[in-house]
């Protein structure tokens, strides 16, 4: 398990990090959405993150040093915005609860976007709270018939103050 010392570095996405921003994206909503309905398959969810995720909006990626060093880093944890919206935001499993979401978040808050919105699922109550604890309201319950897993979901918003 990695320590908690090592540093975290935030940078833009490049199109070489499809492949394990898709496995980390599908092992943290594994963890922490066992309840979840797997859609797309694994290679479907490669094809999104490579043709529309990673092109389509602004990737952040949090990485760290990986174990062993040699200049080699590891993902981490990824925040993908479209303008005001917040379309992703997710964190390796054994990397929770170490600030790597909360740093991801603070980027995507400081950018140009005077208010934030995104959507969330009702039962994801880890999700709920971390949003909560950044400021972010919840404006509206949906019952799941806007998305692809038919999950209820609510969506959340944050303005900049002052």
């Amino acid at each position: 398990m990695p320590s908690d010392s090592r540093p975290v570095l935030l940078r833009e996405a490049r199109a070489d990090d499809a492949v394990p921003l898709t496995r980390l994206f599908l092992a943290s909503r594994a963890a922490a959405m066992p309840y979840l309905a797997r859609v797309h398959s694994d290679e479907a969810t490669l094809a999104w993150m490579t043709h529309v995720v990673l092109p389509g909006t602004d990737v952040r990626v949090a990485e760290i040093p990986a174990d062993g060093g040699a200049g080699a880093s590891e993902a981490a944890g990824f925040v993908s915005l479209d303008g005001s919206g917040l379309e992703h935001l997710y964190v390796a499993p054994g990397l929770r609860r170490r600030g790597i979401g909360s740093l991801l978040l603070d980027a995507a808050q400081r950018g140009g976007a005077e208010e934030l919105t995104l959507y969330t699922f009702q039962r994801n109550a880890g999700a709920r709270a971390f949003y909560e604890r950044h400021g972010f309201t919840a404006v509206a319950f949906d019952d799941g018939s806007r998305n692809e897993e038919k999950e209820p979901d609510v969506r959340y918003r944050w303005r900049r103050s002052g």
